[in-house]
């Protein structure tokens, strides 16, 4: 009755299976760089999990992109021993879908959710049961001859990952054990991280060098990573294959990365707000026309470092460049009093 439950539910194109995350990625919390905070919680939780020899607690990770939310996933399941299996909230487009996931789960397994915030609704409800009662209900046939059979399952942990905590219903939210926002990454941890990468990846870099990157890197182990990989190219072209504090400035300013790690994208966004709007406000939607880029994009991928930075503020009335954003464009600030310059489409 069970392999007929199951093949009813199962779908075509399956595509999860066991991730085990190669390069640069830590395996375990030791090797996992910053987030102490939160480091020490996973480490009462899993530790304590395993003393009980139950499955750890569901866990959401909300931030920015690139902050370690799937990394942390694939350490739980090595530090519980467990295998993981690995999808996202718009691959699973009907019940059934994550039903035949969850019906593969073995005792303890972590299913690993990314950008669990664009789940459709009715797969939202069926994750309900699963998360507090290890229980799916599967519907079989149509109309007034449906019925619904309930499907135990193995005990399981469930990670989310998002970007956007506020677009999660509350049901979902309340259903985990633990939600923690992962932070932006000082430069010191980003410096260990950018040595370690070096140490993988068998570049020569000294100190300086990794804490010239790690201070452009926008407090992202993700963008670390890049830059250090842009670097060793540069040196390797342009120099003698060493990445000392000069060579990786040199090597970062020929990719387009300035002392404050903005790109030429970021740079052109500050650009538009003070040149072509003096100073702003500006609407969202029409700075984005401006740099040739979706309002989506400039909103959740330049804004946020720019506002940390406090060369951007957001304004009822719109984008606002601050004096800082001007001193870092290097150029001059619109006289106090003077009206805005005028927008694309003002008349």
């Amino acid at each position: 009755m069970r392999e007929e439950l199951l093949s009813a539910v199962e779908t075509e194109d399956d595509i999860v299976e066991d991730h085990d995350s190669p390069g640069l990625r830590p395996r375990t919390l030791d090797e996992f760089v910053g987030q102490s905070e939160l480091k020490g919680h996973l480490g009462v939780m899993l530790g304590a999990a395993a003393k009980r020899r139950e499955a750890a607690d569901h866990l959401l990770f909300a931030g920015p992109p690139g902050l370690g939310k799937t990394t942390l996933a694939n350490i739980i399941a090595a530090e519980m021993s467990t295998q993981i299996q690995v999808t996202s909230g718009p691959a699973l487009e009907r019940a059934g879908d994550l039903a035949s996931i969850l019906s593969k789960l073995e005792d303890g397994d972590v299913l690993f959710i990314d950008e669990i915030h664009r789940l459709p609704r009715p797969v939202e409800e069926v994750l309900y049961p699963a998360m507090e009662d290890f229980r799916i209900d599967v519907v079989l046939g149509k109309g007034p001859a449906a019925r619904s059979i309930p499907l135990d399952l193995s005990p399981f942990t469930l990670v989310g990952a998002t970007t956007r905590t506020g677009l999660i219903t509350g049901p979902l939210r309340d259903r985990f054990g633990l939600v923690a926002r992962l932070d932006y990454y000082d430069v010191d941890d980003l410096q260990s991280i950018v040595l370690r990468a070096a140490t993988i990846l068998d570049v020569d870099i000294d100190a300086e060098g990794a804490w010239e990157i790690a201070r452009r890197s926008r407090g992202t182990p993700r963008i670390a990573n890049r830059l250090l990989r842009q670097v060793r190219d540069y040196a390797d072209v342009e120099r003698d294959g060493h990445i000392d504090a000069g060579i990786a400035a040199d090597g970062l300013a020929f990719f387009g990365v300035d002392v404050l790690g903005l790109d030429k994208a970021s740079r052109a966004v500050l650009d538009a707000i003070c040149r072509r709007f003096g100073g702003g406000p500006v609407g969202l939607s029409t700075l984005a026309i401006s740099v040739s880029e979706p309002t989506e994009t400039v909103e959740d991928v330049y804004e946020p470092y720019l506002i940390q930075q406090g060369l951007l503020m957001r304004t009822p009335r719109g984008r606002v460049a601050t004096p800082a954003a001007y001193e870092h464009m290097g150029v001059t600030p619109p006289p106090a009093g003077a009206p805005p310059a005028p927008g694309l489409f003002d008349d």
